[in-house]
């Protein structure tokens, strides 16, 4: 079944999110090729510290460790998955690929940082027979300061 394009529009949110340290380091730690929950001995050396080791980044350019721009995905995504689940757009899940996904990130993440995500479906459309969707998110700080948008794109098998 298609979805209607008379849902463009549609918004989905407001998720929250509170960043932690320790996700952080568990976030870099799985892309730098080390053992989420088990610590962070093992990290590879060229990893910079700031991405993990409080007293480093406590004195460097941004006063704290910071998260690693791919940490949104942690967050900013939730309006996406809403969507794929919502009932009245009637994804069939079962035919859903990854097709895209786009970030500006306009604030640094530290953490305690708590963000507020929303969605809206910006676009359903077709490309041979597959189906193509797209929702746009924006993720606002607790300072009210945009943080990061978002644009994950699935595709729907024909």
């Amino acid at each position: 079944m298609a979805v209607d394009p008379s849902f463009v529009g549609r918004r989905w949110g407001p998720f929250r999110y509170t960043v932690g340290l320790e996700k952080l380091r568990e976030y870099v730690a799985a892309i730098s090729g080390g053992a989420p929950n088990l610590g962070l001995a093992g990290l590879p050396d060229d990893v910079h510290p700031v991405l993990h080791d409080e007293a480093v980044a406590a004195v460097g350019a941004y006063r704290s460790v910071i998260g690693f721009p791919t940490f949104a995905v942690t967050f900013a995504m939730a309006p996406f998955g809403a969507a794929m689940l919502d009932p009245a757009l009637g994804v069939d899940l079962l035919r859903l690929v990854h097709g895209e996904q786009d970030f500006e990130f306009l604030e640094v993440l530290r953490p305690g940082d708590v963000l507020t995500t929303h969605g809206d479906l910006v676009d359903v459309s077709r490309r041979g027979r597959h189906e193509v969707l797209a929702v746009r998110t924006e993720s606002i700080n607790q300072n009210g300061r945009m943080a990061v948008r978002g644009l994950f794109t699935a595709i729907i098998r024909g």
